[in-house]
């Protein structure tokens, strides 16, 4: 069985394995997020990331090409990304994606590099970390297995799962992210990744799919047209499932009326319809409207919804940090809701 990490972990991992020089592979679902993160933990680690594909490459692509000079010595000339890596002068860190669909010749290729840091005659430079992505055989992404010895060069192997809760938290921070694709999210929590292969020409949810679904919920189409693009972005069944709790949102008090009328806008009994409505806030505060929006929030704790409170302030925290110097701020997080957020934290 796979020693399986969420996002978080993933991030910290990859941050000190390239600050290590360690190679190290990571697996996962397709779309997953496995490329993000990395390039994520790269940037904040202040590694530039040159990215190679094993998969669409030949074994001279790893360790160059025959060249000859007129005295009839031959040599292996780097050629492509391999020169560009090997002239590196700043932290870099490359990385082999999808690594696992590359031929045997290929991944024998790039052998050398993963546990001597040198092929052919050429050596890594001291500034270059290397690291590598794929898929299982079980995902049907044409991939093969990769060979023992390529295997046993990686410091580690471990396998990316998706996390709702992080997913969300980051979600709420893309401002383009509709807030019912959130909502959405942590009210069906086994819809962000149900991952179904098939050689038919259909999307399933995955956290990949749902960032497309969520680009195409924010165009201007006509509504059939809307819900066939959301059904070609996560599959027909887990569209119809969305597009139905959208639904249900349009008929709610809306966000502008919330804010307008604090004190007296209807709190929705559906957990289903508080989920929306306190992500659709959220997306929405900033600090001229604060004070209203905690008049909203305190008559939801009022009424044993403290927890949704939480989630709004968490959100609303994370897509805009200047809230946090407002006066209405402080004010209510030495409230109540301030308690109820630092346990949701805790």
């Amino acid at each position: 069985m796979s020693v399986q990490l969420k996002p978080s972990q993933l991030d910290a991992l990859v941050f000190e394995m390239i600050k290590a020089q360690l190679p190290f592979i990571v697996t996962g679902k397709p779309g997953i997020g496995k490329t993000s993160i990395i390039k994520q933990a790269a940037k904040r680690a202040g590694f530039r990331v040159i990215v190679s594909t094993p998969a669409i490459d030949d074994p001279t692509d790893g360790k160059g090409i025959p060249w000859g000079d007129k005295n009839g010595n031959v040599a292996f000339r780097p050629i492509g990304l391999v020169a560009e890596v090997l002239a590196s002068t700043v932290p870099t860190l490359w990385f082999l994606d999808d690594f696992g669909q590359a031929g045997t010749a290929t991944q024998a290729a790039y052998m050398p590099w993963l546990l001597g840091r040198e092929c052919a005659g050429h050596r890594l430079p001291d500034c270059v970390s290397i690291c590598a992505g794929t898929n299982a055989r079980t995902h049907k992404a044409g991939v093969g297995g990769l060979l023992e010895p390529v295997k046993s060069r990686f410091a580690t192997i471990v396998e990316l799962v998706e996390d709702v809760d992080e997913w969300c938290a980051w979600a709420v921070q893309q401002t383009w992210m509709p807030p019912l694709v959130v909502a959405y999210m942590r009210f069906s929590r086994d819809s962000l990744c149900r991952f179904e292969p098939s050689a038919d020409l259909v999307n399933c949810p995955l956290p990949r799919t749902w960032e497309n679904a969520g680009r195409v919920f924010n165009l201007d189409l006509p509504r059939a047209v809307q819900a066939a693009s959301v059904a070609g972005a996560v599959g027909e069944g887990e569209a119809t499932k969305f597009l139905g709790f959208a639904d249900m949102f349009r008929q709610l008090p809306s966000i502008d009326g919330i804010l307008l009328n604090p004190d007296t806008a209807p709190i929705p009994a559906d957990l289903g319809a508080l989920y929306a409505v306190v992500t659709g806030l959220a997306a929405v505060t900033n600090e001229n409207n604060l004070g209203r929006v905690v008049v909203y929030l305190q008559r939801l704790a009022d009424e044993n919804r403290g927890d949704f409170a939480a989630l709004a302030v968490q959100d609303a925290s994370r897509r805009n940090q200047a809230i946090q110097q407002t006066p209405d701020f402080v004010r209510m997080m030495s409230g109540p809701i301030g308690q109820l957020v630092s346990g949701v934290v805790n």
